[in-house]
């Protein structure tokens, strides 16, 4: 099971709204509407980038995996099934100590931040859990899902409305040395190293 951080922090603005210059700012940014409809095409898009980032299959099954449960959990117990309501879904690569030029084969990301955002009823971060695997009944394991193939998860309450999920996934053991070693590496196609931990501004 992979180290998990709860968190009530509030400190975020409306995704739509604009960064400030200088921000962290997602190298990817979408928003959609609450409707299932468009949650194999969210997937694709998350493993696509994943790829491109460098990362395994195995790993990019995950990742899209953990998206497409966070987003089910959203529309399901959030918005309760409403399908007009808005989900925003930015993607923070970290970048590859060495790598450089713009986004290409020679740049990729030692991890990938997540960040899905909403406008749904918010939840105390604590009682966000898995339920007991014992329990043999449909349903019910997506938390458990996202906590098992991601590298660090949080949940926190945004400030209106709405709860902030936080997800990281490591491209490889060595990348616990990114932050230390590719401070100052920003470059076109990922984000700064030392950017990686912050909460959506």
């Amino acid at each position: 099971m992979k180290p998990v951080h709860q968190s009530s922090s509030t400190s975020s603005t409306t995704p739509a709204a604009s960064a400030p210059e200088g921000a962290d700012r997602p190298e990817v940014r979408i928003q959609i509407t609450s409707n299932p409809l468009y949650l194999s095409g969210t997937r694709e898009l998350v493993a696509g980038v994943s790829r491109r980032l460098g990362f395994t299959e195995e790993s990019c099954s995950q990742i899209a995996l953990a998206v497409d449960e966070a987003l089910a959990n959203v529309i399901r117990h959030g918005y309760l099934k409403a399908p007009d309501k808005p989900i925003w879904i930015s993607l923070y690569p970290t970048k590859e100590p060495g790598s450089s030029g713009p986004f290409g084969d020679s740049c990729q990301a030692c991890s990938l931040r997540i960040v899905i955002e909403d406008e749904a009823r918010q939840v105390d971060p604590s009682v966000i859990k898995s339920r007991d695997l014992d329990e043999i009944r449909p349903g019910g394991l997506g938390v458990h899902i996202i906590k098992s193939v991601m590298d660090h998860v949080e949940y926190v309450k945004r400030p209106a409305a709405g709860m902030r999920l936080t997800m990281i996934k490591h491209r490889s053991s060595s990348s616990a040395d990114c932050a230390a070693s590719g401070s100052g590496n920003g470059g076109a196609c990922c984000a700064p190293a030392n950017a990686k931990d912050r909460p959506h501004a």
